[in-house]
């Protein structure tokens, strides 16, 4: 009963070792994994390009296609976010920073159904467009006043169909 119980412990010690040795090989060894914090672990909110605002870090947590960055179209008239990409389920991009007076058009690429844009309340402008499932549909508003918009597509919201704007001076 002895003999049994030593294999049985010989085994166990043995298949835990290997599988640490392959976790070793495959898991992030800490140096760094391009995410833009430098300590290998998971992108932080403003380790990706520049300074997120918590507010929007918080809104987008879980939004498809985010990647915890702003990005950065200031200077521009007129910019242009698809609505339905991906999946069909996402804004892309999910998080712009623009200047103010700058027009927003979200364009649809007609996947995924029927979408609409919706500010959430609480955002320095409120707006809702219509539900359209038209690839090429438009929606537009002009951004006059900094500060953070946040929206999202009403049908889709809980699947992580989000996205934010950052208006700046």
């Amino acid at each position: 009963m002895r003999e049994l119980s030593r294999r049985r412990f010989v085994q166990a010690t043995g298949a835990t070792v290997a599988v640490g040795a392959v976790a070793g090989c495959t898991g992030d060894s800490g140096n760094g994994n391009g995410n833009g914090n430098g300590n290998g672990d998971t992108p932080t909110p403003g380790g990706n390009g520049g300074d997120v605002p918590q507010e929007i870090a918080d809104h987008l947590d879980g939004a498809n296609l985010y990647e915890g960055s702003v990005e950065d179209l200031t200077g521009q008239d007129e910019v242009t976010v698809n609505v339905g990409a991906g999946d069909g389920l996402a804004f892309d991009p999910p998080a712009i920073r623009i200047s103010s007076s700058t027009t927003v058009v979200w364009e649809w690429t007609g996947a995924g159904g029927s979408h609409n844009v919706a500010s959430v309340e609480g955002s320095e402008s409120d707006f809702t467009s219509d539900y359209s499932n038209e690839e090429g549909y438009t929606f537009e508003q002009s951004f006059d006043n900094t500060g953070i918009q946040l929206y999202v597509c009403e049908p889709h919201q809980t699947q992580g169909m989000k996205g934010a704007i950052e208006v700046v001076e």
